[in-house]
């Protein structure tokens, strides 16, 4: 281990890598945690599209899937499900050597299924049971209706990563789910393992839709994301001193632990490492892309722990500066959420259009 990502697990955050390929599946991922101590992976439908459609990796099973008469959907999910089987393979020794806290990769259910509570549950189980891997996680989004879909497989023994959380209020519901799935667990199968989770809190896009509403010289631009994951943190903090959580964790439930998402900068003016340096601490996990990993691992770098916890009444007086102003953050995240779930669709159905000419292309060769 080379770089300073590699000091984070003595700082009691975990370090997930941000992209999914085939070639990180096969290979890469074997150097990331070698040199960085990476010890988890998550992917989107984003992220999919991206390697899909961005080279010839993934041509061989494209071929057979022509060749077998398969939907372009049929197709996309083979693909998705081998670069899932593969790097859960790789990280299999990360989840053994932690004990099952880490080691995990996520697959996100198909975004069109958002609003569907049912049939999100329906696919978060078959993906499990196809995939046949304990070391993956359902990523299943913090919707109205992927809520009562976080309980229900939650209390049917499935690890969960819920993912697209822009709002505290949204986040605590999120805890809620999952306790919930817990007691049921508990109540149904008392003899059977717990399953793990994480909640995917997503940061550096708060700022982008704040600041986009504020000023452009106004001195809070930039704050609110930190200011908003670091109050976040807090609650986790609470969740885990209620009589109702101690009556789970009595029975070995493991904690639900924040996991930041989207923490590479989007604004050039802002550093590098806006979105990592201050959220360090206990129980959390911070998911990395290349650009982050290379500034991380520059010579000189030094992370230090604790920095989630540092300045949250300070964090209090920037968001409540910011409403001040005029912005609601109640409406930035559900904008947020509204965007997030059209870009996965988006997404979703652009990679599935990428697999279908490709699957054509090599039909009519």
């Amino acid at each position: 281990m080379t770089s300073a990502i590699a000091t984070l697990p003595t700082l009691g955050q975990s370090a997930w890598y941000d992209n999914l390929t085939r070639e990180v599946a096969t290979s890469g991922l074997d150097r990331l945690m070698a040199e960085h101590g990476i010890t988890g992976v998550t992917s989107n439908p984003t992220i999919f599209e991206k390697a899909i459609s961005g080279g010839d990796d993934y041509d061989g099973d494209l071929v057979t899937a022509a060749r077998a008469g398969h939907s372009a959907e049929t197709a996309y999910w083979d693909l998705v499900c081998t670069d899932i089987t593969g790097a859960a393979d790789r990280l299999r020794s990360a989840f053994d050597r932690t004990e099952g806290a880490d080691g995990y990769v996520s697959v996100e259910v198909s975004p069109d299924l958002a609003d569907d509570a049912p049939a999100t549950v329906a696919q978060a189980k078959e993906l499990h049971e196809r995939i046949g891997r304990p070391n993956v996680m359902i990523k299943i989004p913090a919707t109205p209706a992927g809520l009562p879909a976080v309980t229900e497989v939650t209390a049917a023994g499935i690890p969960v990563n819920v993912t697209l959380i822009f709002s505290i209020a949204r986040y605590r519901a999120v805890i809620d789910a999952y306790t919930a799935g817990i007691e049921r667990r508990l109540t149904e199968a008392p003899d059977a393992a717990l399953p793990r989770s994480v909640a995917s809190f997503f940061v550096s896009r708060v700022d982008t839709e704040v600041d986009r509403r504020l000023a452009s010289d106004s001195p809070l631009r930039g704050r609110a994301a930190v200011a908003n994951a670091k109050l976040a943190y807090r609650a986790f903090g609470e969740s885990l001193t209620t009589a109702r959580w101690n009556a789970v964790a009595e029975r070995g439930a493991y904690r639900q632990r924040p996991l930041w998402a989207s923490t590479s900068t989007k604004n050039p003016d802002y550093p590098a490492d806006l979105y990592v340096a201050p959220l360090i601490g206990p129980d959390t996990v911070n998911t990395l892309a290349d650009a982050s990993i290379a500034v991380l691992s520059a010579p000189g770098v030094r992370l230090i722990g604790g920095t989630v916890t540092e300045g949250v009444e300070e964090a209090e007086r920037d968001l409540a500066a910011i409403a001040a102003f005029g912005v609601d953050l109640d409406d930035v995240s559900a904008v947020l959420e509204a965007e997030g779930v059209a870009a996965f669709r988006s997404s979703y159905h652009a990679a599935i259009a990428t697999v279908a000419r490709r699957m054509a292309e090599f039909t009519d060769a």
